[in-house]
């Protein structure tokens, strides 16, 4: 059973295209990650299938509900945290939840009770009188999410809920989401984080409006087609302009402390990049045959993509 299906969904601003002939499956009950980097489309996709900007073509159903015709009824079915979520700084905690209370007519008499427990499994049950002003970054976000649960939605829309919030913060709020999975609730979750999207059930990499791929973070890995090589070196962006454009080499992208190298022939590649950095006086510190990471599999298709329209 499926929560979100779109066929052919698109928009355009003027001369661009934010979203092409997207089609899209989220089954119930899931937690579907939209990653792509900024400009990608993905808050324009949330947008759509939230009922709040209409497309310019293509069918979607919500909750059952077709956002062409139906988008009115959404409301009650969906939450949606924005990027930029519009918590009211000079009002408390507790006043900035009954306020989204009262936008969603949420009856005073069940609402004590659900703030209540959604205070609880957020940990902002002791800041219930702080003003949201003086809450750090992943404490505004927490209370973003009550405020887009306290009507106790079947559908939760995040938009890159994550970026700004420090490592712990970011945890917490994945533990309040995979609490939220075991409640029923089905997830759309868009970050341009992708060591983040490998948390998800499935996901979709959309890059320039297009959707590249949507499937299990391990089957997405599995479609890279090649190998990736791992290289430790001190000078990381000398290492990478100096193998930049050798014939072996299908893609290379920096990972933490490492360049990840995408080839066909690991042996044969191995000794090339052995050969060019020791000519050049680059030492190497290591360098082996890695899993690749959703990154790897991401910046191959998008290569694979730019190549074919070459």
């Amino acid at each position: 059973m499926f929560s979100i299906q779109t066929s052919h969904l698109s928009k355009s601003f003027e001369s661009l295209t934010a979203v092409k002939d997207l089609n899209l499956e989220v089954k119930t009950g899931e937690i579907f990650g939209l990653v792509g980097p900024d400009a990608s489309g993905k808050t324009t996709t949330i947008r759509m299938l939230c009922g709040i900007l209409p497309p310019d073509g293509g069918e979607a159903k919500v909750a059952g509900y077709d956002i062409h015709k139906e988008a009115e009824f959404l409301r009650e079915k969906v939450g949606y945290l924005p990027q930029r979520f519009g918590l009211y700084g000079d009002l408390t905690v507790l006043e900035n939840i009954h306020f989204y209370g009262d936008l969603y007519q949420v009856p005073k008499q069940k609402r004590k009770e659900r703030i209540e427990r959604l205070l609880q499994f957020a940990n902002l049950k002791p800041f219930g009188k702080r003003k949201a002003q003086d809450l750090s970054g992943g404490m505004k976000q927490k209370l973003g999410l009550i405020c887009a649960l306290i009507h106790t939605p079947q559908i939760l829309f995040l938009d890159e809920p994550t970026t700004g919030v420090d490592p712990l913060s970011r945890r917490d709020f994945w533990i309040i989401l995979y609490d939220l999975l075991k409640e029923g609730v089905t997830i759309l979750f868009s970050t341009s984080y992708l060591d983040e999207a490998e948390r998800c059930s499935r996901v979709g990499l959309i890059y320039q409006g297009d959707l590249l791929i949507a499937d299990t973070p391990s089957a997405v890995k599995a479609r890279i087609g090649g190998t990736i090589l791992e290289l430790r070196v001190e000078d990381r962006q000398r290492g990478m302009k100096l193998l930049d454009g050798v014939e072996l080499i299908r893609s290379m992208v920096l990972s933490g402390d490492k360049i990840h190298i995408l080839v066909d022939d690991p042996q044969k590649a191995e000794k090339t990049i052995r050969e060019i950095l020791k000519a050049r006086g680059i030492e190497i510190l290591d360098l082996l045959v890695v899993r690749p990471s959703l990154e790897d599999a991401f910046v191959s298709m998008v290569q694979g993509r730019k190549t074919i329209k070459s």
